[in-house]
């Protein structure tokens, strides 16, 4: 029988604005760019969904952000690379799921614990590094205008 692992407490992670929880284990001591487009060369997270927190809200930001699946799930993104564009990727150890996902800069994406799992801890490496400057949450309306095709699916991603 597997231990539950209490991993919100255990690695002292906080609630998310994007839903889950969460905390910033790394930053790059080097930068890039200059003024207010200076970033760290790279920021790491530490990102957990769970039963009391299953979804990740539809966001984008600037940089590439590299995912690894460390525990639990399986995990559905739903990745929105363009207009009338979506793509579904399931993070976790059955067949057909993955252990590591790519999502590059300005692609919409956003995720949900899927089947019966419990939780996910996601590592989440961010290049060139994290700013809340580079953050946008999609709005319901956005998701109508720019993925109808998509959107009654994606409602609870959105607020």
């Amino acid at each position: 029988m597997e231990r539950t692992i209490d991993w919100a407490s255990r690695l002292d992670l906080a609630a998310h604005a994007e839903g889950g929880y969460f905390r910033r284990i790394y930053t790059g001591h080097r930068s890039q760019g200059r003024g207010d487009d200076a970033r760290p060369w790279a920021t790491s997270i530490h990102y957990l969904l769970t039963r009391d927190a299953p979804v990740g809200r539809l966001h984008r930001n600037r940089s590439t952000i590299l995912h690894y699946l460390q525990h639990g799930g399986p995990v559905e993104y739903v990745l929105l690379p363009a207009p009338g564009v979506c793509r579904r990727i399931v993070l976790g150890y059955g067949d057909g799921q993955d252990l590591f996902l790519a999502v590059d800069g300005g692609c919409w994406k956003g995720s949900r614990l899927t089947g019966d799992a419990t939780h996910a801890l996601v590592s989440e490496v961010v290049v060139p590094g994290f700013d809340y400057a580079d953050h946008e949450f999609m709005t319901a309306d956005e998701l109508g205008r720019s993925h109808a095709a998509f959107a009654d699916g994606l409602q609870d991603l959105v607020r």
